[in-house]
């Protein structure tokens, strides 16, 4: 299930304008480029930005989500009638055979279920055409970003559209193994509102990850630093082996 900051719609319209700075997914436009893609799922599209993008370059993209607020975010925005949007996870896709399948930001770490994450790989597999390819990022838990998951290192205060003066933050609730806990504070200046949602994402070290892919089919091809987190982040790209 999707967090409460993807899941609520007054929260679902807070994503972009408290995060409008969205260089992280040129890695992803210059990757389709140079794959060729001309049909691309992203799984965990959220709000829709890296699919919006795609779209205007002309690709067939489908976005899948398990968050309907995100996705209505999504669908109001300029040539949101370009995607095909399904609310829902990558277990259970119709068949797609897309070029590439992309899992950005946070996405592959907030699916923290074993199991789920597990099923994610299967179906991400599954919806790709043979030679098609998956990539997704996560990040170097030895360099243990949760640290700076505090109010004194995150907190903002932005202008937003309809909502007024929205204050922010971040406070690390736990950390527990693999599984990091946060919880994201936004108080709407205008009246008082305070809301809140927890997170928790599952730090996977390169050679877990790397396991994952090799039991389900995948033949890694690359592992490429976040040009906006160098050093910081993991950028998987692996194969679906033609038959």
């Amino acid at each position: 299930m999707a967090d409460e900051s993807f899941r609520d719609p007054q929260l679902a319209a807070l994503y972009d304008p408290l995060d409008p700075d969205r260089r992280d997914l040129e890695a992803y436009l210059h990757l389709t480029a140079e794959l060729g893609a001309r049909h691309v799922l992203d799984i965990g599209c959220g709000t829709g930005v890296l699919a919006l993008l795609l779209a205007d370059r002309g690709i067939e993209v489908v976005g899948v989500d398990p968050a309907r607020a995100s996705l209505d975010v999504a669908k109001a925005k300029p040539g949101g009638d370009r995607v095909r949007w399904i609310c829902g996870d990558a277990a259970a896709l119709p068949p797609l055979r897309a070029d590439l399948a992309t899992m950005t930001a946070n996405v592959a770490q907030a699916i923290v279920d074993p199991q789920a994450w597990r099923q994610t790989l299967k179906g991400a597999r599954e919806a790709l055409r043979p030679g098609g390819h998956l990539a997704f990022e996560t990040r170097d838990p030895s360099r243990r970003a949760w640290e700076e998951w505090n109010r004194e290192a995150s907190y903002s205060v932005t202008e937003v559209p309809g909502a007024g003066s929205v204050e922010s933050w971040f406070d690390l609730i736990d950390v527990d193994g693999p599984l990091v806990t946060f919880r994201s504070t936004y108080v709407f200046t205008a009246n008082g509102q305070v809301l809140t949602s927890d997170s928790t994402l599952r730090f996977r070290d390169r050679q877990e990850v790397e396991a994952d892919l090799l039991a389900h089919g995948y033949v890694l091809k690359e592992v490429r630093d976040a040009p906006d987190r160098p050093g910081r982040e993991f950028v998987f790209l692996a194969l679906r082996p033609a038959p």
